[in-house]
């Protein structure tokens, strides 16, 4: 039996924070399943937390990363719900399981509480049972590694929040791991999407994934260029990742009655934009992080029966993690996997 582990070790801010280090093998107790973690993916977040952005500097050393999949090595005692074998991927708020989040902490566990409840970028990790949702069976694990964050912000954006419908015109921003499952759920309901970006590689990445819409960011006068593409209404929904002044361009592409989901802050926390469009279009503009329990399962549930297949833009050894925080910094189109067995 292994007694040792390798994982990463974040203590403090900055890439010199962090070292390839090794630890006893974890033993779960009642209550806790051990999993032998085979895919980790990275996310915007981790970078923030890694240079101590917004606030998400960690206050003692942590395993960085949140979301993994993996396999069942071992269940401690009162452990039903998970035998040795299944394939298993993490979650991001536990215990957020429906309704309105009763705190807005719960998005940011369990990975940054303390070395108890490690990160992803570990050999092994142990997590109490409910904190684990069993892998669709369509993904391999590495696909799988991609669902906690990036595909739920955006189902819950869309699907839970939005009610999005077939017909229904969606404007996304950018072609990181949000922005592609948002593409992915809209052509999933038949909706329209829209995707922004300056790349033309990108775009014609993103049109090969269905999109039907393609546009430069620096086109003059983007917003008039929507509401053209969409018959003069406007984008029914907005996924906004970038933040910043770009929010401005948010408001004046959205349609009367529109929804803009609020999610990145690439551009800044700080936001820009005509706030006469607000009530002139009755628009509704809410802040998403990730989503609840019930809302990741029924997405699990549905990207099975979907067949739908992530994004994977590139993949790393766990060794390897600073050339995959170069490619996350370059900004990737879709997710970054560290593999880790």
């Amino acid at each position: 039996m292994i007694s040792t582990i390798r994982h990463w070790r974040q203590a403090g801010t900055g890439r010199g924070s962090l070292s390839f280090v090794t630890a006893p093998r974890p033993i779960p107790y009642a209550g806790e399943v051990l999993v032998r973690v085979t895919a980790a993916s990275l996310n915007y977040r981790d970078k923030l937390v890694l240079e101590g952005g917004v606030g998400l500097a960690p206050r003692e050393p942590i395993v960085p990363a949140t979301d993994f999949a993996g396999v069942v090595e071992d269940v401690g005692d009162g452990v039903t719900t998970f035998r040795r074998g299944d394939r298993v991927v993490s979650t991001v708020a536990p215990d957020w399981f429906d309704g309105s989040i009763p705190t807005p902490n719960l998005p940011l566990v369990p990975s940054f509480r303390s070395l108890s409840m490690p990160g992803a970028l570990s050999e092994y990790v142990v997590r109490p049972a409910y904190t684990l949702a069993r892998s669709p069976d369509t993904l391999d694990d590495a696909e799988a590694s991609t669902l906690p964050i990036a595909a739920l912000t955006a189902w819950y954006a869309l699907i839970e929040r939005g009610r999005l419908k077939p017909g229904d015109n969606v404007l996304i921003h950018g072609t990181g791991g949000v922005a592609l499952f948002g593409l992915q759920f809209s052509k999933m309901v038949g909706a329209i999407a829209l995707v922004v970006s300056s790349s033309d590689d990108k775009l014609t990445a993103a049109r090969n994934l269905g999109a039907d819409h393609l546009l430069k960011r620096d086109t003059p006068d983007l917003a008039a260029e929507v509401r053209r593409l969409t018959g003069g209404r406007g984008a029914d929904h907005v996924l906004e990742t970038i933040g910043g002044a770009n929010f401005a361009l948010s408001l004046d592409a959205a349609a009367p009655g529109g929804r803009i989901s609020l999610i990145g802050q690439i551009n800044g926390t700080e936001l820009a934009g005509n706030g006469l469009h607000l009530a002139r279009k009755r628009l509704v503009v809410e802040g998403i992080a990730v989503g609840h329990r019930r809302a990741y399962d029924e997405m699990l549930g549905a990207i099975d029966a979907a067949g739908l297949k992530p994004v994977i833009d590139s993949r790393f050894a766990l060794a390897d993690l600073p050339a995959a925080l170069d490619r996350l910094d370059a900004g990737p189109f879709g997710k970054i996997v560290i593999d880790v067995t």
